[in-house]
């Protein structure tokens, strides 16, 4: 296989499996070891095993951060600090994008970034959909609710006043105070339901300007 005709085989894709090269009736042997080689010649960017793209010279299209999260493992989604930066509800850059699994948790250090994945049990493994990121692009990505419940449940002392104050949170008219309530409930977790009385408090002392306690 030419280099020219694993970039037809991939066509706009930004990233893509090795497995897509090894259908029919192929020298699986001999592909793999073409891989490797475009990977040490610099022409295929390696983000986990069996996962590439091409470089910048020979990449379509810009891949979004949040895209090669999602692909780089399958069923998890874009969450906590990622998430809540890209909503601007907290106001800090967020180098690493972060997200959530019920499979084992890790940290992918490549080339374009690091992505880190949380463990989260099964149960609580929703509030999540497929967002539209522009320019034909998606990705599954944490309402912003569920965001901070996701934040706040994996943080020792999150369901704390002064927690949620350091987080600073802004453009607080993002949060559906019902669906936070609801997600907070349905997550069965005491920390989360009195993390969302204090999220609501909060809330409600920045809208006012109320001293609370």
């Amino acid at each position: 296989m030419e280099f020219a005709e694993l970039l037809t085989i991939i066509g706009d894709e930004p990233v893509f499996e090795s497995s897509l090269l090894l259908a029919g009736k192929v020298n699986k042997p001999h592909v793999l070891k073409q891989v490797s080689q475009w990977c040490r010649s610099g022409r295929l960017i390696q983000l986990r095993r069996g996962l590439y793209m091409p470089s910048p010279p020979f990449r379509k299209t810009k891949p979004h951060p949040f895209v090669l999260s999602n692909r780089i493992l399958s069923g998890s989604y874009v969450s906590l600090q990622s998430a809540l930066s890209h909503y601007g509800v907290i106001p800090e850059y967020v180098a690493a994008i972060t997200a959530v699994t019920v499979r084992r948790p890790g940290v992918w250090n490549t080339q374009l970034g690091v992505f880190s994945f949380r463990h989260i049990r099964t149960s609580f493994f929703s509030g999540y959909d497929m967002a539209d990121l522009g320019e034909g692009k998606q990705a599954f990505i944490a309402f912003p609710e569920k965001a901070l419940l996701d934040l706040i449940y994996l943080e020792p002392g999150a369901d704390s006043m002064d927690y949620v104050r350091e987080l600073r949170l802004q453009n607080t008219q993002r949060f559906n105070p019902q669906k936070l309530i609801q997600m907070a409930g349905r997550s069965g977790s005491p920390k989360l339901k009195r993390s969302a009385d204090i999220i609501l408090k909060y809330m409600k002392e920045e809208t006012s300007g109320a001293d609370f306690p």
